[in-house]
Formats: structure tokens, C-alpha cells, sequence
């Protein structure tokens, strides 16, 4: 019978785990490396007998828990029908009925949807496809993008180009061609007597600025709406997004919006550019959209790009492809998470859950060491004081030791939950972070 230790022993040997020193993982002071066995819910089991709730939706896919009948139900009944088949030259049920529920979504105004398999993917997409439509219209020379400050969009070479975390880009250099950054609307900028609506309209001005400048040679400008995740979750007001849009069009540059981790409600709405009360030209979708169970990403654009590449010659189609492109498993999981999301009304019932988890998170804004608590939709955040540069390290063993797995940005900790927690799992998380926390700054 397999063990913890076992796994890990064999894990070790042959696993080069993402975004990992794998370093850190040997040795007596190891950081731990947790064997999983099973899920349900938002708990994850290991061998031994321990068990951990699931505060980060492991790595914000998972939207509604582990081993989901609904989503296990779809994917069985898949597996006796077709499990892929080549979509250059075929197509099959779960593509096209998840395109059309995706464009009706949006009211049919991004009704062209592109898959691939994982997000830096969907964002490579997104800027090929915004710099050849250009080339197809005949305006070769808008050939560059804007990126905002702290930005995360990937780390394939053509995500990076366009992402603003030094940790992921700095090794890299020399494989880049950078994007220009433009300010961040980050509500945590604000100066004394400014509003989140003051710091996004003074970003905006700074942004329209730089296209006053340079719109001849933008393509695009990308966002990630509402929060910037791996920037420690900084969040911005709406407003942000609504100026931007109205630069993009006065200016000629194409809007991409990465919704690639706040999409699918995580921000309150389903899309959170909604919240503005905009249409992007691009939307990136991957992550939670097919539940957390098989990769899956998705780039929807609008008739008007989908006109610039019908054409007789090859040459102006969009020449991009994987050879899992549209796989009808991670179809099907997509379509079993949108009809949970329709039959179980997710996105009116989740506000009660925000507020519950905002509601025990309160107390924790008036700690020594607490700054910027912060919610958006299904995740909230706190930014905490301490010199330590090891505290986020120590966070999270702490945090692993008190039956939670949260997994902290810097000195940023976050909760990102599956919309399937409790109201008594929300108050153990938030109970275990404090105890964590505490423990972490004691030592």
C-alpha cells in the first residue's frame, strides 16, 4: 500500500515539479512536497491519513471541488463516445456546443472561439492573432504591445514578452522582445484623499498618454481585468477597464483581456470585464473553465478579426495549432461546468459565500501586521509587514500544519476557494490562516 514517504521518495527521484527550486525539497529543513491520494469536495487526502482544504482551488482551477459528480458523469459518458479527434479538417459535438454556449455568453459579440490547451497558450494566440489581423488590414507597422505594470500573462517566450514580474522574466532577457509598460491601476497606489476610481483614472491617463505617442505601432494592449494575481492580487477599479476601452477604439489598438485566472466568476461576475460594462476585441479564457479537470484554454474574438483572416489564401488564415486543439474531454468537462454554473445559479448564490468570507476576514484588518485587506468576488487578500524574506516559505508550512493549503504571493497571502466551500469551511480556513500567520511571524 502506497505511503507518503514512498511517493515522495519516488516523486523526487523523477518529478521536476513547476515553478519549483527543486532544491527546497531536500534536506531535514525541506520544504514539504505533500503526496495526494484522493479529493472530494475542498479537501484533499493524502496517504497517511491527513487531509487539507483546498484555499487556492490548487492553483485557481478547481471552481467546484474535487471529484465532482456532475463533471465525472459528463466525462464518462465522453469517454464511450469520442475521446479526440483532429480539428483541422473535423469538428465534433462538445467543440461546437461549447463555442456557441461561450459566444452566447457574451451576447454574440466575441462569437469566434480559438482553443488550445493552457493559458500562456491562449495569451501566444491572442497577440499573434491581434499582430496578423493588423497585417492583414494592411498596417504592418502595428507590430508592438502595451502591457500593465505587474502584469502576468505566462511564461512561454511571447507570454513573458508581455508579462511584468521580474521572477519569471528577469532569466529570460535575452529571449524577449518586451512589451511597453504602461502604469498599473493598483488601488494599493493610492496616494492620501485618492479613491481606487482616482488611481484607475489617473493609470488611464497615463495609458492614454503612451497611445497618443505610439498608437501608430500598438496592436494591443493586455489586461488582466479587476486583479492582477501573481502580482500579490492587486485589484482596480472597473474604471480602469471602461477608459481603456475607449482608448483602444479612439486610438485603433485591439483590447485583449486576460480573464485567464478571474474568469469563470471568480471576480463576482462570470467575465469580469463585465463588471465595466465592455467588450473586449480578445478574451483569454483556460483555468477554471473546464472545472480544474483537463487542460483546456479558449481565445474568443469577434467578427470583425474573424474577417480579416477570410480570405482565398492560406497565407491570411491564422496558422496556429497543437495537436490537442479542442479535445473533446476537456470539452465535455467545460460544458458540465457551465451547466452548473446555469442550473445551480453560481454566480447569484456566490456573493452570500464572498460576504461570509469577508465577514471572518475583517478581524484580521485591524493586525500589527496587516495591510491592503482586499476583496474581489470569490478572492480576497491581505499584504503582511515582516523583513522575513523566508515568511512566505513559512507561511505556508504553517499553514499545512493546520490542515490548509494556501500558498502565499511574497508576503501576500490569498483565498481563492472553490465556490463549493461551506460557510463552516470558511471560518476553519480563515481560523487556521490566523494561527498560521501568527506562527509564521513568531519565528
Amino acid at each position: 500500500m502506497t505511503s507518503n514517504r514512498e511517493l515522495l521518495e519516488r516523486s523526487l527521484r523523477a518529478v521536476w515539479h513547476p515553478c519549483t527550486q527543486m532544491k527546497h525539497h531536500a534536506g531535514t529543513a525541506a520544504l514539504p512536497l505533500v503526496p495526494i491520494a484522493r479529493g472530494q469536495g475542498v479537501w484533499l487526502h493524502d496517504f497517511d491519513g491527513h487531509r487539507y482544504l483546498d484555499g487556492i482551488s490548487s492553483w485557481w482551477v478547481n471552481l467546484f471541488g474535487h471529484c465532482h459528480p456532475r463533471i465525472n458523469a459528463a466525462l464518462r459518458a465522453q469517454l464511450d463516445e469520442l475521446e479526440h479527434v483532429i480539428l483541422a479538417g473535423f469538428t465534433q459535438r462538445p467543440v461546437v456546443e461549447l463555442s456557441e454556449r461561450l459566444a452566447a455568453l457574451t451576447g454574440g459579440s466575441l462569437g469566434h472561439c480559438f482553443f488550445a490547451s493552457d493559458g500562456a497558450s491562449a495569451t501566444e494566440i491572442a497577440l499573434k492573432m491581434s499582430f496578423h489581423s493588423w497585417q492583414n488590414r494592411g498596417h504592418g507597422e502595428k507590430r508592438e504591445f502595451l502591457c500593465v505594470a505587474g502584469g502576468y500573462h505566462g511564461e512561454t517566450v511571447g507570454a513573458l514578452a508581455v508579462t511584468d514580474v521580474a521572477l519569471f522574466r528577469d532569466a529570460y532577457a535575452a529571449l524577449i522582445r518586451p512589451a511597453g509598460v504602461v502604469d498599473s491601476p493598483d488601488a494599493r497606489l493610492a496616494a492620501s484623499g485618492e479613491s481606487a476610481v482616482d488611481v484607475a483614472r489617473r493609470a488611464a491617463s497615463a495609458l492614454e498618454l503612451r497611445l497618443e505617442r505610439e498608437h501608430q505601432r500598438i496592436a494591443a494592449l493586455i489586461v488582466e481585468p479587476l486583479i492582477q494575481c501573481a502580482s500579490g492580487m492587486a485589484m482596480h477599479d472597473p474604471e480602469y477597464l471602461r477608459l481603456a476601452r475607449g482608448l483602444c477604439d479612439r486610438y485603433g489598438v485591439h483590447l485583449i483581456c486576460d480573464e485567464i485566472a478571474v474568469g469563470c466568476g471568480r471576480s463576482g461576475s462570470f467575465f469580469a470585464h463585465e463588471q465595466a460594462a465592455i467588450r473586449p476585441d480578445f478574451l483569454c479564457l483556460s483555468k477554471g473553465i473546464s472545472g480544474g479537470y483537463l487542460p483546456l484554454s479558449i481565445v474568443m474574438t469577434s467578427d470583425a478579426v474573424y474577417a480579416d483572416f477570410y480570405d482565398d489564401a492560406t497565407s491570411r488564415g491564422f496558422l496556429h495549432s497543437h495537436s490537442y486543439t479542442g479535445n473533446a474531454l476537456a470539452c465535455r468537462a467545460a460544458l458540465a461546468t457551465l451547466d452548473i454554473f446555469a442550473d445551480e445559479q453560481v454566480i447569484e448564490r456566490n456573493p452570500v459565500l464572498a460576504r461570509h468570507l469577508g465577514a471572518c476576514l475583517q478581524p484580521l484588518a485591524a493586525h500589527p501586521h496587516v495591510r491592503h485587506l482586499r476583496q474581489r468576488g470569490m478572492i480576497a487578500a491581505f499584504d503582511v509587514v515582516c523583513d522575513d524574506p523566508l515568511f512566505s516559505r513559512r507561511f505556508y508550512v504553517e499553514a499545512l500544519a493546520q490542515g490548509i493549503l494556501l500558498r502565499p504571493i511574497g508576503n501576500t497571502i490569498y483565498f481563492m476557494p472553490p465556490y463549493v466551500i461551506s460557510p463552516d469551511e470558511i471560518e476553519f480556513l480563515v481560523e487556521r490562516a490566523t494561527v498560521a500567520l501568527e506562527a509564521a511571524l513568531r519565528r
